[in-house]
């Protein structure tokens, strides 16, 4: 589940449906121009969900944000298209952004693949990022979108993503982006292609539907523009007005493919007590499993719909040894 087009999105909405909130990265939902979130899903930046499980920030979720927007130095056409997504998210769904900026020099976010094979990312001019963030800052913006043109893309592996043979490569830079102005600026920060990519040599025009959102799409835009009018401020804001506030001691449970038992959120859950919940079914390239990391607060299942059983399970103090047979007897 994920790694591709908001495919994890109706996982995320079955787990959303067993608690009062929902913390997860915007890629799980990301789709370009499609985006399903359930009102409890609180759609959180990968640094500030690391600094949340560390138990160093609260999460104040707010009514909603003043979104800024910076955009790459592109092509006029290209400018027009991404017009058109933002004056469609302020008429459909009534978001508040503010004029973009259009940055005077290429950003260059570029993709770049790590030995495990995994894509990460860089960015040669952050300057340019900062300059056009503080800009917005200062008329009132207190969430950020970046929309970049990605450098350095290789088209075969674009095509093998659009087979389905292999996650997105962009989600790497996009990290890089997102963490490095989150760090900087303590706001909500999400990263879109400015234009998807689209001229690849593909066996079959139809893409795997894992992707399908994504080449159904001019742009990735829309989705995050969406996401970020109710993403959590870590700090409280003078013009957000908060709904609610949650943080580390909130945490019921942290679900995660099986593989991947590296990242801070589940080993804070170690230091929290905090359950984590392992689905084998969830393949990565990853291999960090509780066979080799050994901690001992994993529960492993099958499946996301396993996971949510044993949500409902701990959300209603029903321990989960009762809901298994044999059931020991206790006796003097």
């Amino acid at each position: 589940m994920g790694g591709y087009a908001g495919d994890a999105t109706p996982t995320a909405n079955l787990l959303a449906s067993t608690v009062d909130y929902l913390i997860t990265n915007p890629n799980t939902v990301n789709a370009s121009n499609f985006i399903n979130l359930q009102k409890n899903v609180v759609y959180a930046e990968g640094h500030s969900i690391d600094l949340f499980c560390q138990g160093m920030v609260n999460f104040n979720l707010p009514y909603s944000n003043t979104i800024g927007l910076i955009i790459e130095k592109s092509e006029d056409w290209k400018i027009d298209i991404l017009f058109n997504v933002i004056n469609a998210i302020r008429a459909i769904y009534g978001g508040n952004i503010i004029d973009p900026v259009i940055t005077d020099e290429p950003i260059y976010s570029r993709c770049i693949q790590n030995e495990v094979g995994a894509f990460v990312g860089t960015v040669d001019n952050p300057d340019v990022l900062f300059n056009a963030s503080k800009e917005l800052i200062q008329r009132g913006a207190n969430a950020i979108a970046v929309t970049t043109n990605v450098q350095d893309l290789p088209s075969e592996m674009y095509a093998k993503h659009f087979r389905g043979e292999y996650p997105n490569p962009v989600g790497g830079v996009e990290a890089i982006i997102s963490h490095l102005m989150m760090k900087k600026f303590q706001i909500p920060v999400a990263h879109a292609p400015l234009i998807n990519i689209k001229d690849l040599d593909l066996v079959n025009n139809i893409v795997d539907a894992r992707g399908a959102g994504e080449m159904a799409s001019t742009s990735g835009l829309a989705c995050v523009l969406v996401g970020l009018q109710k993403a959590p401020q870590i700090k409280v804001q003078p013009n957000n007005r908060i709904a609610d506030i949650i943080n580390i001691n909130n945490v019921l449970a942290v679900v995660i493919p099986a593989t991947c038992l590296g990242g801070v959120p589940i080993l804070q859950a170690q230091k929290y007590q905090i359950p984590v919940i392992a689905v084998r079914e969830n393949h990565t390239i990853l291999d960090v499993s509780q066979s080799k990391i050994q901690l001992n607060n994993v529960i492993e299942v099958n499946s996301y719909a396993e996971a949510a059983g044993i949500i409902l399970a701990i959300k209603n103090g029903i321990h989960l040894e009762s809901l298994s047979r044999p059931l020991v007897t206790l006796k003097p």
